[in-house]
């Protein structure tokens, strides 16, 4: 991927205004005991959406300092590489805003769960280039960013069963949030070396 064309994408999103709306953080009766390592994570300040506007800018400089054919590197037999794992990251937050859409507007029909390691492994995000991964995460991003500061106050106090779990919707705000920084972890751990 040409250098110039990553920089292009980082700079356009940096244009996105978030509103300083505070969304405060879900307690612990809000969602399934597994999501707290990714909640957790989450300052408690009530600026996710501010948060999630700047680690998708951290995510971006963080990829785009690595060599371009790292990109396919495992750190271990299984795991994924960095593609695959931008990509599982865009599936989960598109999947998570979903759920978020549906029990904002009050939709109580419960939703079904979905395999992470199936998605990957059908993504396809190996034969993607790195420039067309990044615009589609950006633009996921900015969906995401779009229905959350334009929710009504009182969609972020509803909740709604997913996976046989019970969320809120600023619960799973933070869930994609959190998630994010799992992952930055992650690729900061085992591929930073």
């Amino acid at each position: 991927m040409p250098r110039s064309r990553g920089i292009f994408i980082l700079l356009t999103f940096t244009v996105i205004i978030i509103p300083m709306r505070k969304i405060d953080k879900p307690n612990e009766t809000e969602y399934p005991a597994y999501a707290s390592m990714y909640i957790n994570l989450v300052p408690d300040d009530g600026l996710v959406l501010q948060h999630l506007s700047e680690n998708f800018k951290k995510m971006q400089y963080l990829i785009l300092s690595f060599p371009e054919g790292s990109m396919l590197h495992r750190y271990a037999e299984g795991k994924w590489t960095i593609k695959e794992m931008l990509v599982h990251i865009i599936d989960d937050e598109r999947i998570y805003t979903y759920r978020a859409l549906r029990f904002g507007r009050n939709d109580s029909t419960e939703l079904p769960g979905f395999e992470q390691d199936d998605y990957a492994v059908y993504s396809g995000a190996n034969d993607r280039t790195l420039e067309s991964i990044l615009e589609e995460y950006e633009t996921v991003r900015k969906t995401t960013l779009t229905l959350f500061k334009n929710l009504p106050d009182e969609a972020f106090a509803r909740k709604g069963v997913a996976n046989k779990n019970r969320y809120s919707v600023r619960a799973l705000i933070y869930h994609i949030a959190g998630h994010e920084l799992h992952h930055m972890q992650l690729i900061e751990k085992h591929y930073l070396k």
